[in-house]
């Protein structure tokens, strides 16, 4: 049977709960044990497929479709291992299969309630993974912060799982603040207490605390939050402010969260956590040989989250090339074809970055135009991909007017148009093209060299594409597309014959980047960047 442990945040928002979760799953893992991460959140968006880059960060897609949290693109960073739509659940989604089964009957009559069944729904969902018999341990973690109302069902959910699952079978992790008054000179316990004083109050008493600081814990510290949060003084851990978040596994294992949570669920602790690659990666990420800067090209770049998943790519590409990858955040809207040189000098390559909308599409051409005509690397990813398209019908076909569907429905050359089963769609949420297709790619190609086998398979999300009326036009004039899906023909990657990298993708490859396995089209494309600043 699947033993559970819950994370919980007080005292701020923010505060590291995903990384936190993956580090001790990580750390288990290392052990031999079987894991997995869930995400419980407490709004009631259905998922955050629907919501602004800028409300929630980006939006993380899995391999099955599932439009999720980016918290499970930590998950998967740190795991090796694809989350799936069980792992990302909102009150939006526990609500309206609540409220569809009272209309089909199912409760027989009853008045339907937040308790029991909203958070009998909640503890169903909690142990759909613990009860397919694959992992050992399920780590669930509870968003927003012990107070908020909206999080108030799941804390019920888990005090009664609790009750249930009996006391070596489940445990409850609380994530705080301890913050350091400079005026005073100290660290305060307060917040903490107060924290844990409120999860009292909803009936869970925490096993373990885990104190964010900036300043180390002494041992008076630990012992007063011991004493007054009634836990062990063992189970009082550091999180002290790291340089990487991929330093954080290495802290916890010195702080010995995995021993005290194995402890506590009775299990054995007798096998010491593997973490030889793990180590390899953070000694060649901590002692690059060179350095790149890299333009990322976006129109949310005022909120690095909005692109957490194509950062932390380069940071595991860059890990494998044994180089520093600086990325330089450029606002799309920012650009025009007089101001290009100077907003794209010293850059070794340019990225641009998938979005939806208008916004800033100009401003993405000028750079894309910029980028090709002066042979620097370029790589783009979905809406960065239909730009190319769209810069290249323009300036090299003579496609004046060519543009996305998207972004004007009466153009004369809609070079990116609307997918089929998409014209007849009107509700937003979870209708693109989402999760894992097929593509297979031309031998003789970039792409090809780069990925080495000719069958892959890419996560996606979007509703517009190549339009393949103009594909014979394209080759022609030297823009081939060198990976398509073999079902549909849709075309999936693009590329440049005369460019030492031009490489476009429909689909996110930074889904599938992992410290254990960096993506090839980031590893390639940091080295063409390395290459180019040599030369």
């Amino acid at each position: 049977m699947s033993k559970y442990i819950f994370v919980t945040g007080g005292v701020t928002s923010s505060l590291g709960k995903g990384i936190i979760a993956a580090s001790l799953a990580k750390l288990l893992q290392a052990r031999g044990l079987k894991v997995t991460i869930q995400k419980f959140d407490p709004y009631i968006n259905i998922d955050p497929g629907t919501l602004n880059p800028y409300e929630h960060g980006e939006c993380y897609v899995t391999e099955d479709g599932a439009e999720t949290d980016l918290d499970l693109g930590h998950y998967e960073r740190f795991l090796n291992v694809p989350t799936s739509q069980a792992n990302n659940v909102t009150t939006g989604r526990i609500y309206q299969h609540v409220i569809d089964q009272e209309r089909a009957g199912a409760y027989l009559g009853k008045t339907v309630q937040v308790v029991p069944h909203i958070t009998d729904e909640i503890k169903r969902r909690m142990q759909l993974l613990g009860q397919t018999g694959e992992y050992d341990i399920v780590i669930t973690e509870l968003g927003g912060t012990v107070g908020d109302i909206e999080s108030l069902p799941f804390i019920e959910a888990v005090r009664q799982l609790r009750w249930e699952l009996g006391n070596s079978d489940s445990l409850v992790i609380h994530l705080t603040l301890v913050p350091y008054l400079a005026a005073a000179g100290e660290l305060k316990t307060k917040p903490t207490q107060h924290s844990v004083k409120t999860l009292l109050e909803y009936g869970i008493q925490p096993d373990i605390l885990v104190c964010r600081t900036e300043h180390k814990l002494t041992h008076e510290i630990r012992k007063k939050l011991a004493q007054f949060c009634n836990v062990n003084i063992n189970a009082v851990v550091e999180s002290i402010d790291a340089p990487t978040i991929y330093d954080v596994p290495l802290n916890m294992l010195k702080e010995q969260l995995d021993k005290t949570a194995l402890a506590k669920l009775k299990l054995s602790n007798k096998n010491e956590p593997d973490l030889e690659n793990w180590k390899t990666f953070l000694g060649k990420l901590k002692n690059p040989t060179s350095e790149v800067c890299i333009g990322l090209v976006g129109k949310y770049v005022e909120l690095p989250d909005a692109y957490k998943s194509i950062t932390e790519a380069f940071i595991h590409a860059g890990a494998m090339n044994e180089t520093k990858v600086k990325v330089k955040y450029i606002a799309a809207e920012s650009i025009n074809d007089e101001n290009v040189v100077e907003k794209l000098k010293d850059l070794s390559g340019v990225l641009v970055a998938p979005g939806f909308g208008e916004r800033g599409l100009d401003g993405k051409l000028s750079a894309i135009k910029y980028v090709r005509e002066n042979k620097i690397p370029f790589f783009g990813i979905c809406l960065g991909m239909q730009c190319a398209v769209i810069e290249f019908g323009r300036n090299v076909l003579g496609l004046k007017k060519a543009n996305s569907f998207e972004m004007d429905e009466k153009t004369p050359h809609p070079v990116i148009n609307l997918m089929e089963e998409q014209k007849s769609i009107t509700n937003m949420g979870g209708t693109m093209r989402l999760g894992a297709y097929a593509c297979e790619i031309k031998k003789g190609t970039k792409a090809y060299s780069i990925y080495g086998k000719a069958k892959i398979s890419e996560r996606h999300r979007h509703r517009y594409e190549f339009n393949n009326a103009y594909l014979k036009q394209y080759e022609a004039a030297g823009m081939i597309a060198s990976g398509k899906n073999p079902e549909t023909g849709l075309v999936e990657i693009v590329e440049l014959k005369n460019h030492p990298f031009f490489v476009a993708g429909q689909f996110h490859p930074e889904l599938k980047s992992t410290v254990a396995n960096p993506h090839p089209l980031f590893v390639s494309f940091v080295a063409a960047t390395i290459a180019y600043k040599k030369d």
